[in-house]
């Protein structure tokens, strides 16, 4: 993967090609760094032809995010996603400890 650094923003820009090491790191970075997503509980894991996103999420909305993020950042890498949501909900019943 061939990368040069984008002189407007200062930061490597990705072009076409399989993943590396460093595009791993940098969607570690974009998912933990980025306040809108904040998510340190993504695994990036590089496949032979793309990256794979592990983990789980509170709703299928942050999942979205967190792809779109991840697509709006590095458009030329195939990313596929197997997040997870986890459900939430309040309790229906009340605890009762002996």
């Amino acid at each position: 993967m061939s990368e040069h650094r984008d002189s407007a923003a200062g930061t490597p820009a990705v072009t076409a090609g399989p993943p590396d090491e460093y595009v791993e790191a940098e969607i570690h970075r974009l998912l933990a760094e980025d306040p809108a997503v904040a998510e340190q509980g993504i695994t990036v894991v590089r496949r032979e032809r793309g990256l794979v996103l592990y983990g789980e999420v509170e709703s299928p909305h942050r999942r979205e995010e967190i792809l779109r993020r991840v697509a709006e950042r590095f458009p030329d890498v195939p990313v596929t996603s197997d997040i997870g949501v986890i459900r939430t909900q309040a309790p229906t019943q009340v605890e009762q400890l002996p």
